[in-house]
């Protein structure tokens, strides 16, 4: 019975450790002042988000403008005219959207 609970527990153990180095999306958005936004964005393990897919949005779902966050993970872009939503896609389970009007100087 002993020896059960051991591999058990091991067993428990190998299976929660892939959790240990998951790693959240983040990103935050700020208006420059000069009609552009700069997004900047990352990962909650501290790796780079350099080439990480963006979106650009409307408000009725169609899209704006795609590119790529840049070496330093950043995305700047002019700023649209009306409602936007900004999307980094960094894959499933790796989005983050912000609202456009949530984006202030």
């Amino acid at each position: 019975m002993k020896k059960m609970m051991i591999v058990l527990t091991l067993a428990a153990l190998l299976g929660f450790s892939g959790m240990a180095f998951a790693h959240s999306p983040l990103m935050s958005c700020f208006d420059n002042g000069d009609g552009t936004v700069t997004c900047e964005g990352g990962y909650s393990d501290g790796s780079s988000a350099s080439g990480t897919k963006m979106h650009l949005k409307s408000e009725d779902g169609k899209s704006i403008l795609e590119g790529k966050m840049n070496e330093d993970s950043e995305y700047s872009f002019t700023k649209p005219e009306g409602g936007y939503l900004v999307i980094f896609d960094g894959g499933e389970g790796h989005t983050v959207e912000v609202n456009g009007a949530d984006i202030v100087e």
